[in-house]
């Protein structure tokens, strides 16, 4: 059986180096929180519904309807979502 999935707009922002204050501010989290696992490669903890995840530089960190917070590799974000006007 095939699915498709509903239509619901999330919040999303891409890690990168341009952006640690913003994804702090998206995460809830201080500047430089004990999340941060390593700043050379960028990489976060996201606490998630299944635990915590290792976020990746160039991955997206999603909001979901709920609060949660997931992550999507840049291909399969692109593959999945599509940008909001």
């Amino acid at each position: 059986m095939k699915y498709r999935k509903k239509s619901v707009v999330i919040d999303a922002i891409q890690l990168n180096r341009g952006n640690i204050a913003k994804v702090c501010e998206f995460l809830g989290i201080p500047d430089m929180d004990k999340s941060w696992r390593t700043m050379n490669p960028l990489k976060i903890d996201i606490e998630t519904l299944e635990g915590t995840v290792i976020a990746s530089e160039l991955d997206w960190i999603i909001r979901g309807v709920e609060g949660e917070y997931y992550t999507s590799k840049p291909d399969i974000f692109e593959q999945t979502y599509k940008k909001e006007d």
